[in-house]
C-alpha cells in the first residue's frame, strides 16, 4: 500500500509541475473561459473531440483541450480578446465560430454544439481504418483495429496475440490478460454461452471495429474477473437501404481450415433489419512429448480434431420515434467436433509397463441467445432509461471412447457427458446528467445461472478397498443467483474529471451431486471503484484508478465430473471452492504525438483466497495423479505496460507494445517417496509450493504502404520465460508476413499472410513437480492464409437513425464460461 500511495503522490507532483510549465500567463492576464457540450446529430455526446482556440488576428493556435466522456469541455485562463473556436473529430465536419472575451463577458457557455458527419470521409473511416490506434479512456483502453491487424489473421483468435497485454493459447484457445486467465470476454457488451475459444474462432477479423481492455472496470460493470473484461466491438452498418459484406478465407497448414461470413443489413424508415451467418470448418493437428526423468518414461501425444461451427444472427431495430427504440435479436450457434488422440507411454526401464491409449471423441453443442432491449430518451440531453433482457441456453453432448493396448492395468471404457446450461440477465439502467459537468448513473440487475452435467461411464474404478467396480454415474447441478444494484457519480471540473461508484451484490451458490455432499454458499459483498483523470492539454492525459473485484469459481473449476484423463493423470474440479477477491490499483499516462501516441501504465493487485492448481496422488490408484483446484493464502501481482503507434513516414508506420508482469503463485502438489515397486508401500509427501512468476511480452507490427492499394505487414512477437506451479515455460517467438490489396474503390480487399514463417512457435517446458520432467508441444502455427472481403449495397449514410446502443458496453459481465 505504501508503494501505491507513493506512486500516487509522485503522479500528482508531475501533474502539478506540468500545469506550471503549461501556463505562462499571469492570473491578471487570464480572465475568461469557454465551455459547452459536443454531440452528434443523434444527440449523443462525442468524447475526445479536439477543442482548438485560435487567434482571430493571425489564426495561430493559442490553447485547447478535449471533450470528456459526456461530451463536455471547458477551456480556462483565456485572456481578453477575439478568438476562433474549432471543434474537430474524425469523420465529422469541423465546427468553427468567432468568440470575444471581455471583462464583462468572461465566462462563455456555448451550450450544445452539434457536429455533422462528413459522409465522404466517414465511409473510409467506418469500414476499416488504415492503421491501429490506441486511446486511453476513463475506464478502459481502446484498440481501434486497423487494416494492419486485420491482415495478421483470419479470425478474432488469430489477432488477439497482437493486442497489448493479451495472450491466446494456440492449442486450447484459452485467453489471458496481464498473465491471468480470470478474464471475461464479451462481444458488443454481451456475454455468450458459447465457449470463448470457439467464439473467437468464429468472428472474422475484418468484422472487428475495436477491442476494449477494461482492466479496472467501474462499479457499473459486474466485478467478475481478476484481470478485467475484454470487449470486442463489431462494425455496425449505418447506411440506409440494402447493404452487406461477404468474407471468405482459407488457411493451409498440415491440414486446411476454411472460414466465411456474410453480413446483410436493410434500413428503411423506422426499421433496421440485419442478419449474419458465419462458419469455421477445419482440421487441427497437435503433438507433444513429456519425458519423466526419475523413471525414464516417455509420454508421446498425437491429437487430431475435425471441427465445424456455424453462427447465425438475426435482428431488428424499431425506432418508434426520436425518443423510443426497441431492439430484438437472436444468436444461434451450432458446433460439431470430432477428435482423436493417441498417447504412447514407454517405460525404458520396464517394457512390460508400456501402454498405448487411443482416444476418440464426438462433441456436439448448440447455443441459443435471445435479446430484448428498450431505450427511452427524455427531453434533457443524455437523460435516458434502458431495459435489457438476455437469455442464453447451451446444450452439449460428448461421447468419448478410450481404448488401451498393452498393460492390462488400463481397461477400455467410454465416457458420456451431457451438459445443459442456462443464464438469464435482466438489466435496468438509468442515466441523468445533473448539470453540464455532472452525471449520475444507477442500475439494477438480476443474473441467474444453472448448469446440469449428467455423466455416465462404462469403465471400472477402484473403490476404497482397492477393488474394481463399475464407475458410478454422476449428476452434477450447479446454480448461481446474483442480484445487484450500482450507482456511479462523475464530474468534470476544468482539466480534472473523476468518477466514484459502488456496487452491492447478493449471491447464492448451490452445488449438488448424487455422489458428493451438497455445497451452498451465500454472501453479500460491496465493490467500490474510483477514477481520477487529468488532462493538462490536448496532448497529455494522466489517470489513477481503483476497483474491488471477485473471481467466482467457473464450471470447470467446480465440476467433479472427470474433465479429461490419460493413463497417468486425471483432471477434476472442486465443488467446495470459494471466491477469490482482488483489490486492483492502476495508473496510466497517454501522450498524443503529431503522428501517433504513447501509452504507459502500472498496475498492482492484492489477492485473497487465491484459486490455483493442486496436484494430488490418487488414493484409489497410487500410480496416477489427480489434477484439481484449491484455495490458497493471500498473494499479490504487479506489472508495467507500454504501447505506441507512430507513423514515421507516409509509407511506414509501427504499432508496438511491451508488457511485464510478476505474481507470487501458490499451490499444492503430492508425490510418492520410497523405492518399493508397490506404490502403496511408499509414503505420500504433500508440498505447499510458492513460486514467483515474472514474465514479459514484446510485440512489434510494421506497416509499409507500397501504393494506394497495396500494404505490406511485418509482425514480430516474443514471449519471455514464465513460471507456473508445475513447470517453467521456455521463451517462444514468431514472425508473420502479410500483404493486403484493395480494389473496387476500397470495397474489396485481398489478404495474404505467411504466419510463423520461420516455424519457431513451440511450447517447451521443464518441470520439477510432482516429478522432474521435460517436454514440449507443437501445433500448426506455420501456415499460409488467403482471404477475400467485399462490401456491396447502394445505401447512403444516415446518422439520424444510427443506434447508439450498438457501440455501448453493457453491464452484463460475469457468468460461467
Amino acid at each position: 500500500m505504501k508503494r501505491v500511495f507513493l506512486l500516487f503522490a509522485l503522479l500528482l507532483c508531475s501533474v502539478h509541475s506540468t500545469h506550471l510549465f503549461a501556463n505562462n500567463k499571469t492570473d491578471s492576464d487570464t480572465i475568461g473561459s469557454i465551455s459547452g457540450i459536443v454531440v452528434d446529430e443523434t444527440k449523443q455526446p462525442i468524447a475526445y473531440a479536439a477543442i482548438v482556440i485560435k487567434s482571430s488576428d493571425d489564426g495561430k493556435t493559442i490553447t485547447g483541450g478535449i471533450t470528456a466522456e459526456d461530451g463536455s469541455f471547458e477551456v480556462e485562463k483565456l485572456p481578453e480578446g477575439s478568438f476562433i473556436l474549432e471543434v474537430q473529430f474524425i469523420g465529422y465536419k469541423t465546427h468553427a465560430q468567432n468568440l470575444e472575451i471581455t471583462k464583462r463577458n468572461g465566462k462563455i457557455d456555448l451550450g450544445t454544439i452539434v457536429l455533422t458527419e462528413d459522409t465522404e470521409k466517414l465511409e473510409e473511416v467506418e469500414v476499416v481504418a488504415e492503421r491501429t490506434t490506441i486511446e486511453q479512456r476513463v475506464d478502459r483502453k481502446v484498440i481501434n483495429v486497423g487494416k494492419d491487424l486485420t491482415t495478421a489473421g483470419a479470425t478474432a483468435s488469430d489477432i488477439m496475440n497482437n493486442i497489448p497485454s493479451v495472450n491466446v493459447d494456440s492449442q486450447t484457445g484459452d485467453i489471458s490478460l496481464r498473465g491471468n486467465s480470470n478474464v471475461r470476454v464479451m462481444v458488443d457488451g454481451k456475454l455468450s454461452n458459447v465457449p470463448v475459444a470457439q467464439l473467437l474462432r468464429q468472428i472474422p477479423s475484418t468484422s472487428i471495429k475495436s477491442i476494449e481492455l477494461i482492466t479496472n472496470p467501474s462499479a457499473k460493470y459486474n466485478p467478475e474477473g481478476m484481470s478485467g473484461i475484454i470487449n470486442i466491438v463489431l462494425h455496425k452498418n449505418a447506411n440506409t437501404g440494402f447493404n452487406g459484406t461477404i468474407t471468405t478465407g482459407l488457411t493451409q497448414a498440415i491440414e486446411a481450415k476454411f472460414n466465411s461470413s456474410i453480413d446483410l443489413n436493410y434500413k428503411q424508415g423506422k426499421f433496421n433489419f440485419y442478419g449474419n451467418y458465419g462458419n469455421n470448418i477445419g482440421k487441427y493437428v497437435n503433438d507433444g512429448t513429456i519425458l519423466r526423468l526419475d523413471e525414464n518414461s516417455l509420454q508421446a501425444f498425437d491429437f487430431f480434431n475435425n471441427n465445424k461451427s456455424h453462427l447465425y444472427k438475426v435482428g431488428v431495430d424499431f425506432y418508434l420515434n426520436d425518443r423510443n427504440t426497441i431492439s430484438i435479436f437472436t444468436n444461434q450457434n451450432i458446433f460439431d467436433g470430432k477428435g482423436q488422440g493417441i498417447t504412447d507411454v514407454t517405460y525404458n526401464m520396464d517394457q512390460s509397463r508400456n501402454v498405448t491409449q487411443i482416444f476418440n471423441d464426438i462433441n456436439e453443442n448448440q447455443s441459443e441467445q435471445y435479446n430484448f432491449d428498450y431505450k427511452h430518451d427524455f427531453k434533457k440531453e443524455g437523460h435516458n432509461i434502458e431495459l435489457e433482457i438476455d437469455h442464453n441456453a447451451f446444450n452439449s453432448d460428448q461421447d468419448a471412447n478410450f481404448r488401451s493396448v498393452g498393460a492390462s492395468l488400463f481397461p477400455d471404457y467410454m465416457d458420456f457427458v451431457d451438459t445443459e446450461r442456462t443464464q438469464t440477465f435482466i438489466n435496468l439502467d438509468y442515466v441523468n446528467p445533473l448539470d453540464s459537468i455532472s452525471k449520475l448513473e444507477v442500475g439494477l440487475e438480476s443474473r441467474t445461472f444453472e448448469t446440469d452435467v449428467d455423466y455416465s461411464s462404462t469403465g471400472l474404478s477402484f473403490n476404497s478397498n482397492g477393488d474394481l467396480i463399475p464407475t458410478p454415474s454422476t449428476d452434477f447441478i450447479y446454480s448461481m443467483d446474483i442480484y445487484s444494484a450500482y450507482a456511479t457519480f462523475s464530474q468534470t471540473r476544468g482539466k480534472f474529471s473523476y468518477q466514484a461508484g459502488v456496487r452491492l451484490e447478493d449471491v447464492e451458490v448451490k452445488a449438488d451431486t448424487n455422489r458428493l455432499r451438497a455445497f451452498t454458499d451465500k454472501y453479500t459483498e460491496i465493490y467500490p471503484s474510483a477514477f481520477i483523470t487529468y488532462n493538462p492539454n490536448e496532448k497529455n492525459q494522466f489517470q489513477v484508478s481503483y476497483s474491488r473485484r471477485v473471481d467466482r469459481p467457473g464450471l470447470q473449476q467446480v465440476n467433479p465430473v472427470r474433465e479429461w484423463a490419460t493413463p497417468l493423470i486425471s483432471s477434476f474440479g472442486n465443488p467446495s471452492l470459494v471466491p477469490q477477491f482482488t483489490n486492483s490499483y492502476e495508473t496510466n499516462y497517454t501522450r498524443r504525438l503529431k503522428n501517433g501516441s504513447i501509452t504507459a501504465g502500472i498496475f498492482y493487485r492484492a489477492i485473497s483466497d487465491e484459486i490455483n492448481r493442486a496436484v494430488y496422488v490418487d488414493r484409489l490408484d497410487f500410480n496416477k495423479l489427480i489434477l484439481t483446484f484449491d484455495n490458497f493464502q493471500n498473494t499479490s501481482a504487479y506489472g508495467f505496460e507500454l504501447s505506441t503507434n507512430y507513423k514515421f513516414t507516409k509509407w511506414w508506420s509501427i504499432n508496438g507494445s511491451f508488457d511485464f508482469f510478476s505474481q507470487t503463485q501458490r499451490g499444492i502438489t503430492e508425490s510418492l517417496s520410497g523405492d518399493s515397486p508397490d506404490p502403496t508401500e511408499n509414503d505420500i509427501i504433500e508440498e505447499r509450493v510458492e513460486v514467483d512468476n515474472t514474465a514479459w511480452n514484446l510485440r512489434l507490427n510494421n506497416s509499409f504502404k507500397v501504393s494506394k492499394s497495396l500494404t505490406l505487414q511485418l509482425f514480430g512477437f516474443y514471449r519471455g520465460q514464465n513460471r507456473t506451479i508445475q513447470f517453467t515455460a521456455r521463451p517462444m517467438y514468431f514472425v508473420n508476413l502479410g500483404a493486403r490489396y484493395s480494389f473496387a474503390q476500397g470495397k474489396g480487399t485481398i489478404s495474404l499472410n505467411y504466419n510463423d514463417m520461420f516455424n519457431t512457435m513451440r511450447f517447451g517446458f521443464d518441470g520439477d513437480r510432482p516429478y522432474e520432467q521435460v517436454g514440449g508441444f507443437n501445433w500448426e502455427s506455420n501456415n499460409l492464409y488467403a482471404g477475400l472481403s467485399y462490401q456491396f449495397g447502394s445505401g447512403k449514410n444516415k446518422a439520424k437513425q444510427r443506434k447508439r446502443r450498438d457501440s455501448n458496453t453493457k453491464k452484463s459481465g460475469g457468468g460461467i464460461l
